[in-house]
């Protein structure tokens, strides 16, 4: 059973003016697109080619030998979640249970986003930055390359995508606005919801 790339939740177009359409032709077009195929080559006619994503990246998480499966797999993964958390007309503060966990965990929503762009400005190079679920209490953690919270036994709840691809047609070498933008006008907070 080969891996397929999901379809988008919205329209190539349905993001913009915050994210192009010009991005999500490269970032899920090309980018998203060539994990899968690489993933898919790397399984093919092995014990792993029917295993879940999620099989896959606990099984070769930590282990150098296998960090070609864990990378392709971690990263189709998180394009997939990060795809989710996003939607048109989003962004701004939450609701419901999401804003009184938020709240708790970080004293205001505020304080939260203060230290979610904390995160996401302050990974060194590739990676991503999260909210996450710990036990049941909300934190934020940042992840290099592939590297996502599954791997460390925590629940992933929102993620932003920091790799350069993601922003860079559109904000160039200006990361902090991207995150704003993310932030501001793009977070899907149902789908962070429906991940409680």
């Amino acid at each position: 059973m080969a891996f397929e790339l999901p379809a988008l939740p919205y329209a190539k177009d349905a993001l913009a003016p915050h994210i192009s359409e010009e991005t999500l032709d490269f970032h899920y077009g090309k980018h998203h697109n060539t994990y899968v195929v690489n993933l898919n080559k790397l399984v093919e006619g092995t014990e792993n080619e029917n295993k879940s994503l999620e099989d896959l990246i606990k099984a070769s998480a930590g282990d150098a030998s296998k960090a070609g499966v864990f990378n392709n797999a971690a990263q189709i993964w998180n394009h997939t979640f990060y795809w989710n958390c996003m939607k048109p007309n989003g962004g701004g503060k939450p609701s419901g249970k999401v804003l009184e966990m938020i709240e708790a965990a970080f004293g205001s929503y505020d304080k939260f986003r203060e230290e979610f762009k904390n995160a996401c400005v302050t990974q060194f190079g590739s990676g991503w930055g999260w909210l996450v679920l710990d036990g049941d209490k909300m934190a934020i953690m940042k992840t290099p390359n592939a590297d996502l919270p599954m791997a460390h036994g925590k629940k992933a709840l929102l993620t932003c995508d920091v790799w350069e691809h993601a922003y860079y047609i559109d904000f160039r070498n200006r990361r902090p606005d991207y995150v704003d933008t993310f932030l501001d006008h793009l977070v899907n907070w149902e789908w962070v919801e429906s991940q409680l």
